[in-house]
This record gives C-alpha cells, structure tokens and sequence, in this order.
C-alpha cells in the first residue's frame, strides 16, 4: 500500500512543492506490518528558515491579512470541499501512520471538513471589531486582528484533526502559517498542502515541513514567529514554553492528560464497564483526553473489574484494515515498549493485572497490545500519575464520594474527567468540583463546538468554537476624536 500523495520527495514551501536542502529522509513506518509506508525528508534549519521566511513576508507584504473574513472564509470553504474529496485517502494515511481502525478514520475523517466550515461560519457572526465608550470621551473600538506568523507543531496520533483546529482559526484571522508535522505522521500534512495549492491559497500563507527536534527547535525559536500553536507532551510543552518566554512569544499548549472517570453507587457497573471499555480502546487509546484513571467505592471494585475484564474479553484485536477488528496496534515500537514498562512497574507497585497486558496471540509481527486492566491501582503509583498513551485502565478503589473527588484532582493534569450517575443535578454538582477542562456525564465526552483544553499542566488556552480562534488574535484599543468615514471592519 502507497501513500496516495504526489510530492513525498519535497516540502510544500511559499505556495510551491521545493526540493529539501539535503537528502536526510525519515521512514514512516505501518505499525501494523512493521514495513515502510513511506519515505519523506527531513527538514534541515535552511529549510525551515525558507518556510519562516515565506511565511513572515506573506504577513507582512502579502494580500491574505488584508483580505476581508468573508474572502478568507470563502478559502476555508474550498479546503473543506478539497478534503471532503480526499476522505478516503485521508482514512488509508491516518490508519497506515498510526494505527487507528480504517472504519474509524473514515468515519473521523468524514468530520474534519466541518472544522473549516465551522470557522468559515464565524467569519459572519463573530465581532472583530466592537464599539465602546472611552472614559476620557471619544470614538472607542475594539478591533482583534491577527498575532502574525503562526507555527503550528501537531502530534501523531491525530495529525490532521490537530492541524486543522490550528490552521483554520489561524486563517480565518488572518495569520500566515508554518506547520511542523510529526516525523512519526507526516504524510496527513501532505494532503492538506495538496488541497491548499487545488484550492490556490496565496504564496506563503500555508507552508509545511516534517522535521525532528534540531530543526523544530528553529521555529520555536525563530523571532520571525509571533505564535506557537503546539498540541503534544506536557514535557515538550514546558520546553517550547520556556522558550517562548524567552522572546514573549505567543504561546498555545495542548498537553497531556491523566484523565478521571467518577463511578458514583447509583450507576450500573455494567453499563459503566462497557462505557469505559469502549472509549479507551479508540485510537488504540492513544488519545490525550481518554478516561484512564477510573475511580470507584471500595465496595463496587471487584465488581467494577470483573465488568470490564468481561467486556475487554470481547475485543478483537488485529490488522487495522480487517472490519473484523475492533482494536489495531499502537503506532510505534517505542510507544509499545513504554505501554509495557509501565504496566510490569503497575504490578510491581502492587496493582492487580486483571485482563490483558500481553501481546495477542497469532499476531507476531506488529505493535499491539491487549487491552488492559488494571485493580487496586494506588494515585500516587506509576501507572496513576503517567499518561500512558494505550489502552490501559486503572481502577483506583475510594472510600466515599468526597475521596473520588479528592484523587480525581490529585493529579498535574486536568484536561478531561466524566461523572457516571442516573442523577443530572450531582453530574453538575461534580462536574463543578473537578479541575478539567471538560467534564463529561456518563461517557468520554468532549466536543471541539466549544472550548477544549486543560487545566494544570495540561496545558494553556483552549482549541475548538471560538475561544478557539482568540488565541490567533490581538486585541487593539482604538480611540479616536470623531466617527470614521469607513465602515470599521
């Protein structure tokens, strides 16, 4: 199988597919078959500095920040139309690069043009500029106009979701772009590049580049940047942070996750079990916002395990392509090695291994994993304070409503957390006690209409609906002594 891309040779660079400056490549590799899927290059610091370089002077002397929303809206509108094209592409590249089920990433993949038109839509109904009364008398507006260059660095598990929620808001403002992808996945970014050139997006707005961490490290460092948009690890987070700070970069951080799930004495075991079951094995449960830190009464513990461990007995994993699968492998050997470690330290910190934590049988080339359970998990061991980024499961046993809410705020993260209970009014009730950024009622619920992001280390700022798009925006006073002769716009 073929990445069905024209230019995997090349970097999509001031509206132009250029030659890399060198012929470092980097292998991507289909978890699944442990075989190449394809062969991109490596962006060394020159090409980076060429993709800034575009990118700052379509800023600074191009058209697009000068067009009017609605002239850019009408862009977004053409790319949603471009990728809703390439869904079927899109779902082989996605399942080929990470390993989530074919079904799933078509069926995902079908959402992601709806990201564009979504921010298309507020081109219309959101106010850029709004008139208010100075103190000292006067004309008063505030107009939000675009921060400037944007480098946007996305992650692998999702890569065009996670670039799309940067780069359609950051277009929509006005910004130019320069996108990082993941060495891991890079070839989604390849035909967004190719549907941005279909659609003739002006020179310069759009610029891409796969890269590792010395070249990375230019863009976040580069002063011809005026925003980080990264989606990733809170370590790498901190990094990119601390370097931004540096300059007073603008900063936008979507981190890693330890997430809640609240089983209060009033829900069924069963249907929580199979609630939970379903949710962390999506993406092979590499997903930040999955609910992995399970809290119970004491008393529904062992119940709680043996509904799970039924549930996770029923889940066929295999091939990502066969619709007879219901999980596919995780996306890299050194993602597998890490599930692995910490589930072995899990137990020898005293956790019960009560389903899965091997390799499945007859699949002896690939990198999967059994779902897996764990009981009697303690908050303060490994397997309670690391995002393990796999569909792994710890149970932790409390000894009464209060102490769930206590270990479910123990933690440096606070991205995402649900409450199972049959009564709304306690849902919300709890769902104001815990500290995350999207709490959930009876399942893993979040939903990028409105804001999503974490509390803690979770990060910084918010993607998705429109505080989605005020991180791609600076806010201007403007106080004059008469009305202006132009319409503000």
């Amino acid at each position: 199988m073929s990445a069905p891309i024209k230019h995997l040779d090349r970097f999509y660079i001031d509206g132009q597919w250029v030659n890399p400056s060198s012929s470092d490549v980097i292998d991507v590799i289909q978890p699944g078959t442990e075989q190449v899927y394809a062969t991109v290059p490596a962006a060394r610091q020159a090409d980076m500095s060429r993709a800034i370089a575009a990118a700052r002077t379509a800023f600074d002397a191009g058209p697009w920040p000068r067009l009017t929303h609605a002239e850019r809206a009408a862009y977004l509108r053409a790319i949603a139309v471009g990728l809703r094209a390439r869904v079927a592409d899109l779902a082989q590249i996605w399942s080929s690069e990470m390993g989530i089920l074919h079904n799933q990433a078509l069926a995902r993949g079908e959402r992601i043009p709806g990201i564009y038109d979504y921010y298309a839509g507020l081109a219309d109904s959101f106010n850029f500029v709004e008139r208010h009364v100075p103190m000292g008398g006067g004309y008063g507006w505030i107009a939000r106009e675009p921060v400037g260059v944007v480098g946007a660095i996305v992650p692998w598990n999702a890569a065009l979701v996670a670039m799309s929620w940067k780069i359609a808001p950051a277009l929509l403002a006005g910004c130019t772009v320069v996108l990082k992808s993941a060495p891991e996945a890079p070839v989604s970014a390849y035909l967004l590049a190719e549907v941005a050139e279909e659609v003739g997006l002006p020179p310069g707005v759009l610029n891409f580049v796969t890269a590792e961490r010395e070249s990375s490290e230019l863009l976040v460092r580069d002063p011809r940047i005026d925003k980080l948009s990264f989606t990733g690890s809170s370590q790498v987070g901190k990094q990119i942070a601390a370097i931004g700070a540096e300059r007073i970069a603008r900063v936008n951080l979507e981190l890693g996750g330890k997430n809640s799930a609240l089983i209060l004495d009033d829900y069924d075991i069963e249907a929580a079990a199979a609630s939970l079951a379903a949710s962390s094995i999506e993406l092979t449960g590499q997903v930040c916002s999955a609910l992995t830190r399970v809290i119970v009464s004491k008393h529904r513990h062992d119940a709680l395990l043996e509904a799970i461990s039924a549930e996770y007995a029923k889940i066929r994993v295999g091939d990502q392509f066969s619709d007879s699968s219901d999980m596919g492998p995780v996306a890299m050997r050194r993602q597998l090695d890490h599930i692995n470690r910490l589930i072995v330290q899990g137990v020898d910190e005293g956790a019960t291994l009560a389903a899965g934590g091997r390799r499945p049988e007859g699949l002896d080339k690939g990198w999967f994993v059994e779902p897996t359970l764990l009981g009697n998990v303690g908050n303060d061991t490994v397997t309670a304070r690391n995002e393990l980024f796999g569909p792994v499961l710890s149970v932790i046993p409390a000894d009464n409503e209060q102490e769930q809410v206590a270990i479910a705020n123990d933690s440096l993260y606070g991205l995402n957390s649900a409450v199972f209970t049959n009564d709304v009014d306690r849902a919300w009730n709890f769902a104001r006690q815990i500290r995350s950024g999207t709490v959930g009622h009876n399942a893993h619920r979040n939903s990028h209409a409105f804001a999503f992001g974490g509390f803690k280390q979770s990060g910084i700022g918010r993607e998705g609906g429109v505080e989605g798009l005020l991180p791609y925006l600076e806010t201007k006073a403007i106080i004059l002594d008469d009305e202006p002769s132009v319409a503000p716009i």
